[in-house]
């Protein structure tokens, strides 16, 4: 399993375990208009907690199987399509709104809520980097660090500049032939597939249309999704699938498609508001066109 998929695998296990302070009764759903100390002690702890344990799992779990070396950085900056990068920044961008977030909850003042809690991917990815640094097998990459800031740089930039989040970066994913061509690499089954098959994965810019034109009758959920993957790759860079076999051209892909912004649905349900918030990092499925160096492809359901 690649490093960087861990960190994916961390971040979607991570999502429900920082929402947990949201769900527990009807009552507590609801987020302080005043600082709830006991509320945001809970917040600052479990985070603290769930990112020490992560890192010692890592270093303890993860690092322990490759060799370890002195502190050194890499160049991947030209590896899997910079597919690796843009997850990098997805995963800065949510943690960074979910820390923010559940500070939100617990009535912390909007300054520190992006201090504190909108830095949270950026500090949690930027120690786990470090260890890459002590890695023979990886290293520091100046690359990973800014994807990460960029991430983190979307979401605190935006609730500088609008207070809100007009345009959020989502993940979506569909499985490939390419993963089963080389499976110690790509994955072994869907969940592995998921965290590992770059050729699957797709990052998109939400945009919230409604946010630029509140004047207008366009549903505020309604959101517009620009989006960018890569396909043909069996190794993170050109000339070395040849080895293994495979006559797929390598190609980034550029995609046009509608989405939704799930927050904006109308509810009354303090639950259904979390649940939305959790799943709103997803890219719903809508038809998409897709624009490639070869062609350009309507897909009727895309993922």
């Amino acid at each position: 399993m690649k490093r960087s998929s861990f960190i994916y695998a961390l971040f979607f296990l991570l999502l429900p375990l920082l929402s947990l302070s949201q769900i527990e009764a009807p009552v507590l759903l609801k987020s302080s208009e005043v600082l709830n100390k006991t509320r945001r002690d809970f917040v600052v702890i479990t985070e603290a907690a769930l990112a020490s344990i992560s890192l010692i799992a890592l270093d303890q779990l993860w690092y322990q199987e490759y060799a370890r070396s002195k502190f050194h950085t890499i160049n991947d900056n030209q590896e899997w399509f910079q597919m690796d990068k843009m997850g990098h920044a997805f995963t800065a961008y949510q943690l960074g709104r979910f820390g923010a977030e559940t500070l939100n909850w617990s009535g912390v003042s909007k300054k520190n809520q992006l201090l504190y809690g909108g830095t949270l991917g950026f500090g949690f990815l930027t120690a786990v980097e470090v260890l890459d640094g002590f890695s023979k097998e990886w290293g520091f990459s100046w690359g990973d660090i800014a994807a990460n800031a960029a991430g983190t740089g979307l979401y605190i930039g935006q609730e500088l500049l609008w207070n809100e989040q007009r345009v959020a970066l989502k993940f979506s994913f569909h499985q490939t032939k390419y993963a089963s061509q080389r499976p110690d690499k790509l994955g072994n089954g869907l969940l592995e597939e998921v965290l590992k098959d770059y050729n699957g994965q797709t990052y998109w810019l939400s945009i919230n249309l409604h946010a630029f034109f509140k004047d207008s009758q366009i549903p505020k959920w309604f959101n517009i999704a620009l989006g960018y993957g890569a396909e043909g790759m069996l190794t993170g860079v050109s000339g070395l699938d040849d080895s293994f076999m495979s006559n797929q051209d390598r190609m980034a892909q550029y995609y046009l498609s509608f989405d939704v912004n799930l927050k904006k649905i109308k509810t009354n349900s303090a639950f259904l508001k979390s649940v939305f918030s959790i799943f709103n990092s997803i890219k719903i499925p809508f038809p998409a066109l897709e624009f490639n160096k070869e062609r350009c492809v309507f897909h009727l359901f895309y993922n």
